[in-house]
């Protein structure tokens, strides 16, 4: 029998994932207008699955749509992106100080694995890799969340996090950057299994900060 793991992927997924991998690598551009029948014809499939990728990238913030502009791809400008990583800083650091505190033993173990997987695929070697890395990253910072026991805290992150903005970072980051991340999640990792909140809200702070200073360079860089 075959394994939930081992299913195909729906079309909505394979809709998703198309989508979301060329906004990622600039095929379809900042701001550049779509429909959901010019997705569909470009993927050859129909428009219901990709209709329910377009709520997900929109939830996720990959997409936006707005009255009188119809659908379009996100595009942040440099404030925007800089409030964006200014809050995460605030909500993460202080995420990480409470997760030194409530994390239980499993935790601390979870956050430790999660730092060791993407420490062996960095840097990235091709998109395996990243996608390795991206969702270790994101389980790595669901766990935190989780240990801060706080659902309020966790809220508050799920809108202040542009999950597209997010992995658009990673995709700009040099080897020295990744590798300086990958140090920051195990910094991060024993902070929190030491109980040390101060230090735990340190690393978080230096790790959310890293990824700013790469985003604004890029920002820079384009302008």
């Amino acid at each position: 029998m075959r394994g939930e793991d081992d299913r195909p992927a729906s079309a909505a997924e394979t809709a998703y994932l198309a989508i979301r991998t060329d906004i990622l690598e600039g095929i379809l551009q900042a701001d550049e207008r779509l429909t959901e029948v010019t997705l569909a014809d470009r993927l050859g499939i129909s428009r219901t699955p990709v209709r329910e990728a377009v709520k997900r990238l929109l939830i996720e913030g990959f997409l936006k749509r707005a009255p009188g502009e119809g659908l379009r791809v996100t595009g942040l400008n440099p404030d925007e992106v800089q409030q964006i990583f200014l809050i995460r800083t605030m909500l993460e650091s202080y995420g990480a100080r409470r997760a030194a505190e409530f994390a239980t033993n499993a935790e601390c173990n979870e956050l430790r694995r999660l730092a060791d997987v993407m420490s062996a695929h960095t840097p990235p070697e091709g998109r395996s890799d990243y996608d390795v890395i991206s969702e270790a990253n994101a389980a790595f910072h669901n766990t935190i969340m989780q240990a801060a026991q706080s659902p309020r805290l966790a809220a508050m992150l799920s809108l202040a996090v542009n999950l597209g903005l997010v992995l658009r970072t990673y995709k700009m980051y040099s080897d020295h950057d990744m590798l300086r991340q990958s140090r920051h999640h195990h910094d991060i990792a024993e902070a929190i299994a030491a109980r040390d909140p101060d230090w735990a809200e340190a690393a978080m702070r230096a790790h959310v900060l890293a990824a700013a200073g790469v985003a604004r360079r890029q920002a820079d860089g384009a302008g």
